[in-house]
């Protein structure tokens, strides 16, 4: 099994070629094809590790789509003040595809 872990916006992600997979929002418009250089584990035939990253290692990728959540209510209240508050937020989030894993 062929897989990397790669550092995109903030946070960790285990990925494997052909896998879809949702984020949150990056830029690039759909249909763009995208390189990830920030890989900070390979397992292709043999286990590969950064400190903290690896060097020749590129992850490419392509946006599918660009996407929001469901919604999310965030109710505030302070009893017997009269205080209340009700807001909604969705997130913004981008649907990516790895196409191939790339050790140089």
């Amino acid at each position: 099994m062929e897989y990397a872990i790669v550092e995109l916006g903030g946070h960790q992600m285990w990925v494997e070629e052909g896998q879809h997979f949702i984020m949150n929002k990056i830029k690039p418009n759909s249909g763009t094809n995208v390189i990830f250089n920030r890989v900070l584990l390979v397992n292709k035939n043999k286990c590969y590790i950064g400190s903290p990253y690896l060097k020749n290692v590129i992850v490419k990728g392509e946006i599918i789509e660009q996407l929001r959540g469901s919604k999310i209510i965030v109710y505030k209240m302070r009893s017997k003040k009269g205080y209340r508050r009700k807001k909604g937020h969705r997130q913004e989030l981008t649907k990516l595809k790895i196409n191939n894993i790339q050790i140089i």
